[in-house]
């Protein structure tokens, strides 16, 4: 997957600075973490962990500051149910893969228009997305979140 979407699929502008990794840990029971890097910066990381600790930060739970793995975790599930990934900026492994499943069976028209930001995300970085289209949008990717903006400026400053 990684050939197909450093190599064969990236604009040819970013051809060599972007790179996917994934990262598993002994206990995460089959978690994983993705991360975006754009010339060996992480730009974007995947994760139940990244989802849960943005929880935290908007304040949606209230945390002690000293807490135990059963306390950090505590009402997440309830959480994730509350705010879908169209009212959060930060997205878990599992809504990786299915954006990446979603990108890779889709038109990519469909793909770059996604309400979905991991799925634009993948479209955006397409070698099959040319200068037009990306003019087109323009207007649209001011209202993406702000991680998702700087992939779009990227695409368009070079």
């Amino acid at each position: 997957m990684r050939k197909y979407l450093e190599s064969e699929m990236i604009a040819d502008s970013l051809q060599g600075r972007v790179r996917y990794n994934c990262t598993t840990y002994v206990g995460m029971d089959g978690c994983r973490v993705f991360e975006v890097f754009i010339d060996n910066k992480s730009i974007k990381r995947f994760s139940y962990e990244t989802v849960n600790s943005y929880f935290i930060k908007m304040g949606y739970v209230e945390k002690p500051q000293k807490m135990n793995t059963v306390e950090y975790w505590e009402g997440y599930w309830e959480l994730i149910d509350k705010y879908p990934m169209s009212a959060r900026t930060e997205y878990t492994d599992e809504e990786f893969c299915d954006a990446l499943e979603e990108y890779r069976n889709a038109d990519i028209q469909k793909s770059i228009y996604s309400q979905n930001s991991i799925v634009k995300m993948f479209a955006l970085f397409d070698k099959r997305v040319g200068k037009r289209t990306l003019e087109k949008i323009e207007d649209e990717m001011k209202k993406e979140p702000e991680w998702l903006q700087n992939i779009y400026f990227l695409r368009t400053d070079i």
